[in-house]
């Protein structure tokens, strides 16, 4: 079975690595998986090109990760970020870790050197071994900027800094992908979409994971060829991390299970869900987004360790091949 997923964040990396173990399974032998991971996160401090999302599946899937927090590496230092606050050079909200700077600088030094950030960043996985094939969803330029009101005056600013420094306590007016419109898709996303037996929607941020990748020339069209089967970054009523309940907010959807699989909207309606998977502690909307045009299942949607993650994961490929992938 082929799968495309579609991801960003520390939800989207657990996810895979559930994904990851099922290929360890006799059930699931045959399960090949492409990541297509969204780089609007990504920015440039220090003349060093960092890529949150796939570095975050590269080092959850190769061993690397400090599972505690769910990013950056494991048993990381922060000497170089306490020299450079104490020079004065911030900004002093992005924690970059020591053993993460080597990632920052083999990247930005073959980036500098013409490697496109596909090229780059299969050449970074060799290292980690992490058994699936992460893609960037384009290696142009892209990044996610929030409208934000502060200090008396409408401004724009990273989505980092809003994300980290602000916590997104300042309300979000909106989002803009900049440079997405005119974007590429990476080499290998389009086929890995248009071939896929299904595509996921990995249980990651709505609005600054998902939506950055499909506004991609090319990449939502290719998406709607296919069985799409979501997975619910919202249980209970309550973003599982971060500020997700910001970024819906600003985009007027309710932080809700069943609101945010009517944002993506059904298939048969033309929006791309065929299938959702809600948490058990949501089993109530199952009926009423079925027949809404969303075949929606409730398993547990608690990625506590490995094993919860994989069985999760297994459940929407169940769901993809109920729907007929």
């Amino acid at each position: 079975m082929r799968v495309a997923v579609i991801t960003g964040g520390v939800g989207g990396a657990r996810f895979l690595r559930g994904l990851q173990a099922l290929t360890h399974t006799p059930q699931w032998t045959d399960l090949s998986i492409t990541a297509i991971a969204n780089i609007g996160d990504d920015i440039t401090l220090h003349d060093l090109r960092i890529c949150p999302d796939l570095d975050t599946v590269m080092y959850t899937l190769g061993g690397g990760i400090d599972n505690e927090r769910g990013w950056g590496r494991t048993d990381e230092t922060f000497t170089v970020h306490s020299e450079l606050t104490a020079y004065g050079a911030g900004p002093a909200w992005f924690g970059l870790g020591d053993r993460d700077l080597a990632t920052h600088l083999i990247r930005t030094q073959m980036l500098n050197a013409g490697y496109a950030l596909s090229d780059v960043t299969a050449a970074l996985c060799k290292r980690w071994d992490i058994g699936i094939e992460l893609l960037p969803m384009s290696n142009d330029r892209i990044e996610t900027h929030v409208t934000v009101d502060h200090d008396g005056e409408r401004k724009a600013m990273h989505f980092q800094q809003w994300w980290l420094e602000h916590k997104a306590e300042i309300p979000a007016q909106s989002f803009a992908f900049v440079g997405a419109d005119t974007a590429t898709a990476a080499p290998g996303v389009i086929a890995a979409l248009s071939e896929a037996d299904a595509i996921v929607l990995a249980p990651s941020n709505p609005v600054v994971s998902i939506a950055p990748v499909l506004a991609v020339p090319g990449i939502k069209e290719a998406v709607m060829q296919r069985p799409v089967v979501g997975v619910s970054p919202i249980i209970a009523g309550a973003a599982v991390r971060g500020y997700a309940d910001a970024c819906l907010r600003a985009i007027d959807v309710e932080t809700d299970a069943a609101a945010v699989a009517r944002h993506f909207g059904a298939r048969a309606h033309g929006g791309l869900l065929n299938g959702w998977l809600v948490d058990d502690s949501d089993h109530e909307v199952c009926a009423a987004l079925t027949d809404e045009g969303i075949v929606t299942k409730a398993v547990p949607l608690w990625m506590r360790d490995v094993p919860t993650a994989s069985a999760m994961a297994e459940a929407s490929l169940l769901l993809a091949q109920d729907l007929g992938a």
